[in-house]
């Protein structure tokens, strides 16, 4: 017997507000990968943000963002300096976002997530003899092919002691999104690669952040 279309309201309407709750709080993922030799303890230790890329010295966004990246260290117990000649670690930093890829998604009736109509969940086939929304469903029609785009963003980190150039530590966070705005990547990025400071060295993690700023931390396939 075919499901009338009030039972199929009722069983679709809570997958289509799981999929709006969902696409309105996608967390943040990044993969971090970092090397570091043992750092100094944080007694008194001072440090210095400074650009890697002499371009961006002296701007008001790289200055932005070096504040984030020393909120970070100062809450690990470093201490800010009060210029880069008088710091004990130098913390040269840089950030970045691309200038985008385009992707294809197939979407069949707006629930493209799902990998079809109703994705493995083999749409309603198998009820009254196979019929389901699908290729050929009457009522809704063929897939509709999008396109957008995206870009991938990154920051990175490395801390030289300043006496002697050694350096302790290496430090990279990459995220795709459908954003390029770096006043919203930089801090997230900043925030992943900070997670769990230092980390292991050598080893790549994929960070999630959500939007209550719980952080989840699992290797990389």
């Amino acid at each position: 017997m075919l499901p009338s279309m009030k039972s199929f309201t009722r069983l679709a309407l809570p997958v289509a507000l799981a999929i709006g709750l969902s696409a309105c709080s996608t967390p943040f993922k990044a993969d971090v990968s970092r090397f570091a030799v043992p750092l100094p303890a944080p007694q008194g230790q001072s440090f210095a943000v400074v650009a890697e890329d002499p371009k961006l010295a002296g701007g008001l966004e790289f200055a932005t963002y070096a504040n984030a990246v020393a909120e970070e260290l100062t809450q690990i117990g470093y201490t800010r300096a009060a210029s880069p000649e008088t710091a004990d670690m130098l913390v040269r930093f840089d950030y970045k976002v691309d200038g985008g890829r385009e992707r294809v998604r197939t979407d069949f009736n707006g629930v493209g997530a799902f990998g079809g109509p109703w994705g493995r969940w083999g749409g309603w086939g198998g009820w009254g003899g196979g019929w389901g929304f699908g290729f050929n469903d009457p009522f809704f029609g063929g897939p509709e092919v999008r396109s957008y785009t995206i870009y991938t963003s990154g920051v990175d980190v490395k801390i030289d002691r300043r006496v002697d150039g050694q350096r302790l530590f290496e430090g990279k966070a990459e995220a795709v999104s459908r954003s390029n705005r770096l006043p919203r990547l930089v801090p997230n990025l900043v925030d992943a690669l900070f997670t769990g400071f230092p980390g292991n060295s050598g080893e790549t993690v994929r960070i999630t952040i959500r939007d209550d700023n719980e952080k989840t931390v699992r290797p990389t396939n």
